[in-house]
């Protein structure tokens, strides 16, 4: 399985990006698919996922600004990021869950900045 992380960019705040996640194999096939971040110095952080079932799941900083989703016919899960502030500035990663395996992305850069 190969999961291509892309949309990272350079924001200002209060700006939105949407990053995505494509699959080489069918996404159905995943228990869940998120997306997670980190920035130097702290650890991997859940963002947001999604489940087989649509069941969806946030960080209680990015809820109400974020919305992941699911394009089934593309393979792809969308990270809709509205609202960035500097402190959502880090490197993202897609993941997925299959039978107690767990994929990685590469990572994608988001800078929120002035």
């Amino acid at each position: 399985v190969q999961l291509q992380a892309s949309g990272g960019g350079w924001v200002q705040p209060g700006g939105s990006l949407r990053l995505s996640c494509a699959s080489s194999g069918n996404i159905f096939s995943f228990n869940r698919m998120g997306w997670y971040r980190q920035d130097p110095g702290s650890q991997r952080e859940l963002v947001a996922s999604v489940t087989s079932a649509s069941g969806k799941n946030y960080a209680d900083s990015v809820k109400g600004r974020f919305t992941i989703s699911r394009d089934i016919a593309k393979n792809t899960v969308h990270l809709q990021m509205n609202s960035l502030s500097p402190e959502d500035t880090a490197v993202y990663y897609c993941n997925a869950d299959r039978g107690g395996m767990r994929f990685w992305g590469q990572g994608t850069l988001v800078t929120v900045s002035s």
